[in-house]
């Protein structure tokens, strides 16, 4: 699982210009499973995804198309961890630690 943190890095005008087509490349990737939950930080400085995928290299590839990132506006971190314990409603995303 990985944790994509967005950090805004153009004026917020820039940010809400290339919104509609940031939400649109979500819902993409939603739809193929990959993100399971994203939202805006608080305060407004950038965002976080939560993606699934066994391929950090294809998680990279996938912030490299966000809008906001061709737009220059955003800026990624990614950290990858292992869910050894979840909720119930996150279950199916839990992981054993490798041996």
């Amino acid at each position: 699982m990985f944790v994509l943190e967005l950090t805004y890095i153009a004026p917020i005008e820039r940010i809400d210009a290339a919104l509609p087509e940031h939400v649109a490349w979500l819902e993409a990737h939603y739809e193929t499973g990959v993100f399971i939950a994203s939202g805006r930080k608080v305060p407004r400085d950038g965002g976080v995804i939560l993606a699934v995928g066994e391929d950090r290299a294809k998680i990279e590839e996938i912030t490299r198309s966000d809008p906001f990132t061709v737009a220059g506006v955003a800026e990624y971190t990614i950290t990858e961890f292992i869910p050894t314990k979840t909720s119930k409603a996150m279950e199916p995303y839990r992981q054993e630690l490798p041996s």
